[in-house]
């Protein structure tokens, strides 16, 4: 028998994500998954060719744990807490994705034909999630941290940087979605 539960609602994980923020404030420590990135290019050797490397990762073990609390948390999500639910999608925002060619908008979390088995079996979706993955790790490298950093931590400390780069993830999103995401489609 498969155990499937329900997410959490709002009201739950929000004050969670909330007291997290509260204890590494308290304790000094600044939340962002894209400094990990920076620990395991370091673990890696990365500081032999890069000063920006060269630091002293044992300082972000903690940081480490919860890259690895994500990973698990998102399987645990999309194996138990997810099955057989969808967004709730406005029924234009579905038609014009089915326009492109995404027939499970609306009925996945996910596009399958972005991110499922068959779609990183072909070259177009491989090297948009590549470059992809480029834009982001330079975006947030450029930024100065990645979405959750500035929009979670940086917001809870009143960084107005945070406050101006959160702005921007949201209109650069709005800008790809809406006027970049047909043409590659």
């Amino acid at each position: 028998m498969e155990l499937i539960l329900s997410p959490w609602p709002w009201y739950v994980s929000g004050p969670l994500i909330a007291i997290t923020m509260f204890v590494l404030l308290y304790l000094g420590k600044y939340f962002g998954m894209s400094s990990n990135l920076r620990t395991l290019c370091t673990l890696c050797g990365a500081g032999k060719t890069s000063s920006f490397f060269k630091f002293d990762w044992r300082t972000q073990k903690w940081n480490l744990l919860v890259l690895v609390g994500a990973i698990i948390g998102g399987f645990i999500a999309s194996n138990y807490l997810g099955a057989g639910q969808s967004p709730d999608l406005n029924p234009n925002t579905v038609s014009k994705l089915a326009g492109i060619g995404i027939h499970s908008a609306g009925k996945d979390y996910v596009p399958k034909e972005l991110f499922g088995p068959e779609a990183l079996q072909e070259p177009k979706v491989i090297g948009l999630l590549f470059i992809g993955g480029l834009l982001v790790g330079f975006g947030a490298r450029y930024a100065g941290g990645c979405t959750s950093g500035h929009s979670i931590s940086g917001i809870s400390n009143l960084q107005v940087p945070s406050m101006i780069a959160t702005a921007g993830f949201f209109f650069g999103g709005i800008i790809m979605i809406h006027f970049i995401f047909p043409l590659l489609f």
